[in-house]
């Protein structure tokens, strides 16, 4: 078996070991979310961290991990009794995939069981797994509405409790939540980042020293993987030794009142949302003077606490990415930066450990200082901090607002000085930019039918189609003998047609649901100069921006064609990042001629390529035009490249004099048609 890359040997990264160190030495913290673009070694440090776990006494024999010093009442391998056998392993590391089925998720009744011994029986799932351990979600932000639903319920509650197939089953499932995302791919949803207790922002290092280290250590570790890791055996031990001694620590640590005032004075400074903050900002800073050997909290273990857990916590809209505040959130830890005259503690025995970043003389990392945790032969000091090298995915020191803002606008939608590079007709097209105003709640656009996806992936809100999970409507023989969600009564109806007194194989019927699907939204808007008018094109603009909303809650792909001049261009690629949409957006300029074929073109030309990478998606088409054409091909000579595809025209005329095109370009489009005007939800 090949050992896991060790924790020690990562170059950089303070910030996130610091992180899941502090969660290993407080579980209550609530896990840790691990924001950062491609190839930054988030999975490989999470990966690495269950070797330094400390190991965990269970009840032999129990498949749910119970303690037996306190074993769960409701157990369902028990009642165990106190002082029962017990067996020391390793606490598990548990993966949870992205396309996890919700019986692989939660657990289901044991069909071999139930079929050939004729007894109800519950077959444990990933969260009784992970109880005790580390359940890790790699693309966190890709998972499925329902699962997302099954980890806050079992994160709120330390508990799972299950419902389904005739199975009633409630066990403990309290585990460190970890997980990773790309924040190109999209955000996950608010609720679930407010569960996780710490969120770290990582990037590549800038510099060509620390990036030279990471390849030699990568390249070292890939040729001999067990000489590489036990080079460094000494350095992951101490660190283990050291999180078994602060969490022995973690219950004599002292919280004094004027450090729990300061705490609650930051939250309210930062204006964060209920008092999950305060309670989180207080444990981290419990686990931190912990981790650096102390007994009471100081100022700066709650300055590098709330740096680890408030910048995800304030959010001014559900587009805007965690973090976003950050400035504002070092604002207020400077007003709370005043003379404590009594806040050294004397029995500081590490007063050189910095926080997350960098409180200490030489950045603050797991051991205080170094780079890579601690001493490996081909060691060396590793380079500057990837954390430090650059802004990160959450750093940007251009994302806050300052001033105050217009009630009627969106800030991030400010008028900007036309750069004249963009001009690419200067003779015939002038610049205008306009700004949206606040988003509303639109109409729901779907596509008419049921999609059938029974075998597919993408769980939305959006229009109906066959699923896993939703309503039952009827059931039906496992197609291809593979059952996805068994239907009891008419199982047991089937065996009973037969005078049988047990079920077999054939009598199974599976559960035929009806939910919702995400979709591929493509917005084709117009930015000619018939929308150049500022007033105008600011009502498009909020449109769009209330659809894009709307999009990012249904779960949506978004995708932008704008045309003017003479072509149209795809602003923005089809994708689950919803803000990036919201700054071409902002970004959009108007002037010049009105090539509406060369919109649609490029829409049936995107779409084409969409179906080939991924056919299971369904298209919506949005065009945002007044229908007018003054350059190219008449628009409805191309409207059979669109043969098919389910579109809404949002029709934008305006004025005493309306010539009806946009209705005309919906009727040959086989598409409904909504005045702008009549948007609104």
């Amino acid at each position: 078996m090949t050992p896991p890359y060790p924790f020690s040997a990562v170059v950089g990264l303070a910030d996130l070991r610091l992180a899941l160190l502090l969660t290993a030495v407080s579980p209550a913290i609530g896990g840790v979310l691990v924001r950062g673009e491609k190839g930054t070694a988030k999975s490989t440090v999470v990966r690495a961290l269950a070797a330094l776990l400390p190991e965990v006494e269970v009840v032999s024999g129990c498949r749910f991990a119970c303690d037996p010093a306190a074993p769960d009442a409701e157990c369902p391998d028990g009642p165990h009794t106190p002082g029962a056998g017990f067996e020391r392993r390793r606490s598990a590391l548990v993966e949870l995939p992205v396309g996890a089925t919700e019986d692989r998720v939660v657990g289901t009744l044991d069909l071999q069981r139930a079929l050939g011994d004729g007894v109800k029986a519950y077959e444990p799932g990933l969260l009784a797994a992970a109880h005790r351990g580390v359940l890790y979600v790699d693309e966190v932000n890709l998972l499925p509405d329902h699962l997302v639903d099954l980890l806050l319920d079992a994160a709120a509650m330390g508990r799972a409790h299950v419902e389904r197939d005739g199975v009633s089953v409630k066990h403990a499932a309290r585990f460190l939540l970890v997980g990773t995302m790309n924040p190109e791919e999209g955000e996950p949803r608010p609720q679930l980042v407010d569960r996780f207790g710490l969120v770290v922002g990582v990037a590549a290092p800038q510099e060509a020293a620390p990036r030279a280290e990471v390849v030699r250590r990568r390249l070292a570790y890939e040729a001999d993987p067990a000489a590489f890791a036990a080079r460094y055996v000494e350095a992951d031990a101490a660190l283990a030794t050291r999180i078994a001694a602060a969490r022995s620590r973690l219950g004599g640590v002292a919280l004094p009142d004027r450090e729990l005032d300061r705490i609650a004075r930051i939250c309210l400074a930062y204006r964060v949302d209920g008092l999950r903050a305060d309670i989180v900002v207080a444990r981290t800073a419990v686990a931190l003077a912990a981790w650096h050997g102390r007994t009471v909290v100081t100022k700066d273990d709650v300055r590098d606490a709330a740096r680890l857990a408030l910048p995800h916590r304030r959010r001014r809209d559900p587009l805007d990415p965690p973090g976003a505040d950050r400035d504002r959130l070092e604002e207020v830890l400077e007003q709370e930066a005043g003379p404590d005259t009594d806040d050294d503690d004397p029995n500081d025995d590490d007063p050189d450990g910095g926080g997350p970043d960098g409180g200490g003389p030489e950045g603050g990392g797991p051991d205080g200082g170094g780079d890579d945790g601690g001493p490996g032969p081909d060691d060396g000091d590793g380079g500057p901090d990837a954390n430090d090298a650059g802004p990160g995915p959450d750093r940007g020191a251009d994302d806050s607002t300052p001033g105050p803002r217009s009630p009627d606008r969106d800030a991030r939608f400010e008028p900007q000085k036309a750069d004249e590079s963009d001009v690419s007709d200067s003779s015939v097209m002038s610049q205008e930019l306009a700004f949206a105003g606040l988003p509303y709640k639109p109409k729901l656009l779907s596509i008419a039918g049921r999609a059938n996806r029974q075998a597919g992936s993408h769980a939305g809100r959006r229009s109906p189609a066959l699923s896993r999970h939703g309503r039952v409507v009827r059931s039906r023989a496992p197609l291809g003998g593979k059952l996805t969600s068994l239907h009891v009564p008419d199982t047991v109806r089937a065996a009973a047609l037969r005078g049988a007194r047990r079920a077999e194989a054939r009598d199974v019927r599976e559960a035929v649901k009806v939910g919702r699907e995400a979709n591929l939204v493509l917005f084709v808007v117009d930015a000619s100069g018939s929308m150049a008018a500022r007033q105008r094109m600011s009502v498009v603009k909020t449109a769009i921006l209330s659809l894009l909303r709307d999009a990012y809650q249904r779960r949506d792909k978004v995708g932008m064609i704008a045309f003017r001049g003479h072509d149209a261009a795809l602003v923005l690629e089809p994708t689950a990042s919803h803000e990036v949409g919201v700054l071409r957006l902002a970004e959009l300029r108007t002037g010049g001629r009105t090539p509406l074929a060369a919109g649609l073109r490029q829409a049936a030309r995107t779409l084409h390529g969409e179906r080939r990478r991924d056919a299971r998606r369904r298209p919506l088409l949005v065009v945002v035009t007044d229908g007018r054409s003054t350059s190219g091909p008449d628009p409805l000579s191309v409207v059979p490249l669109l043969s098919g595809v389910p579109a809404v025209v949002v029709d934008c005329e305006s004025g005493p004099i309306r010539l009806g095109l946009a209705r005309r370009l919906a009727a040959a489009l086989e598409a409904s048609c909504i005045p702008l005007t009549s948007l609104g939800a």
